[in-house]
């Protein structure tokens, strides 16, 4: 199978490349900079799609990057990195005489309201209710397909809770204060903390290239909850890796000092959670290598 990653370069993308690779799959990059087993994205604007049977973006700046402030520059960024990448995409393959067999569009649980009490699975209904809500609607509506394309391709999208491992996303922040032995909950910490490991999340994304069952054509889209299918709360998280390092969890961080380093429209996805439930991932016969906390980490520290 010939896939097409845009984003590929990333955390998630570099892993879901190898995973392709060591099941004998090609795949070709879409970034911003060309190279080998890479074009561009003008490249796609410009001359279409390449030939491929699966299709994925996961492109997106990074919403936690330590080195962006949180002002209207960043949020735009956000904004375009992913919704005009996504449509670039999505009109590519509906304009292709040879479109791919499914189209997988990485997003996020961001469109869940916290709560502490409510549990989402896919069948959940939502509607807008903040910035990163906002964002997930236009970013989703972004890679639908037009009804005459549906007809060929399957289209899947996938949201992903945080991505846990030990070459990026969220865990490359924080063990070192966890090793210094800095690291605590954060906010209440009774927060939910809806979760994946990186490994998981590439095996989903595969799983959804690869439709074990036949796939009805819907002008929607197949939707499956990327999170590992333990409910966790910020404080289980916490203490666990510091179990698993030998280290001390005794210092809490602050949720209004989230908020002032972080902006509070940011903050509030580590200091605010979902309860998502993977129900639909798990009904289609994935199987994670990691479905608990202990099993993940263990993978990610004893490296």
């Amino acid at each position: 199978m010939r896939v097409l990653i845009g984003g590929g370069s990333g955390f998630v993308g570099r892993e879901l490349t190898r995973l392709l690779k060591n099941k004998g799959h090609d795949v070709t990059i879409i970034s911003r900079q060309p190279g080998p087993g890479r074009i561009t994205w003008a490249d796609v604007k410009s001359g279409g799609l390449p030939p491929c049977e699966g299709a994925v973006n996961l492109a997106g700046e990074n919403i936690m990057n330590p080195l962006r402030w949180w002002n209207d520059d960043y949020k735009k960024d956000l904004f375009s990195s992913r919704v005009d990448t996504t449509r670039t995409l999505a009109q590519a393959i509906a304009a292709s005489p040879s479109p791919p067999r499914s189209w997988v569009l990485v997003t996020g649980v961001a469109c869940y309201k916290p709560s502490l009490q409510n549990q989402y699975t896919e069948e959940s209904e939502w509607t807008p209710f903040d910035l990163l809500s906002r964002l997930v609607k236009e970013w989703e509506e972004a890679g639908r397909l037009p009804q005459s394309a549906t007809q060929s391709t399957r289209q899947v999208v996938i949201r992903p809770g945080a991505v846990l491992g030990r070459d990026g996303g969220a865990m490359k922040q924080m063990l070192t204060p966890f090793w210094l032995g800095l690291g605590g909950p954060l906010g209440s910490g009774r927060q939910p903390f809806p979760w994946i490991h990186v490994s998981d999340l590439a095996g989903i994304i595969l799983h959804a290239l690869e439709p074990t069952t036949p796939s009805t054509t819907s002008t929607h889209p197949e939707v499956f909850n990327g999170v590992a299918p333990a409910l966790n709360t910020n404080y289980e998280f916490t203490k666990e890796l510091g179990r698993l390092l030998w280290r001390p969890t005794l210092f809490p961080v602050p949720g209004f000092l989230m908020d002032a380093l972080l902006g509070s429209e940011r903050a509030v996805i580590l200091t605010q959670g979902q309860k998502v439930i993977p129900k639909r991932t798990l009904e289609s016969g994935f199987q994670f290598q990691y479905p608990d906390l202990t099993s993940a980490l263990r993978e990610i520290v004893k490296r």
